[in-house]
């Protein structure tokens, strides 16, 4: 049981890793915008995730993106992604790889 849920939060990372913001060429993952998955005994998967600025214009799309890509691994029955603003988001949650090509190193 154990293996499955560490499978399907590997996919939640590596799908995570495919959504990117259409005006950034780093995905929201490495940009540090997802801040908590979790998958609960029913493979209910509740993300919080938050954005560059409250006021993205790529909001709607980022958010259908990961739904959709999230609902599409076996094994998980339903997703919730909770849009969050605290902690306010800033350059140092980025990967170090992500940092480097945008520039930022």
């Amino acid at each position: 049981m154990d293996n499955e849920f560490l499978r399907i939060e590997e996919e939640i990372v590596k799908v995570l890793r495919t959504v990117f913001d259409p005006e950034i060429p780093v995905n929201i993952y490495d940009l540090g915008l997802v801040y908590r998955v979790e998958v609960d005994d029913d493979k209910d998967v509740t993300i919080d995730m938050t954005f560059t600025a409250p006021s993205c214009p790529a909001a709607d799309f980022i958010l259908d993106d990961v739904q959709q890509k999230v609902e599409g691994i076996a094994g998980v029955h339903g997703v919730t992604i909770n849009l969050v603003f605290e902690p306010e988001w800033n350059k140092d949650m980025m990967t170090d790889e992500a940092k480097l090509e945008l520039g930022l190193f």
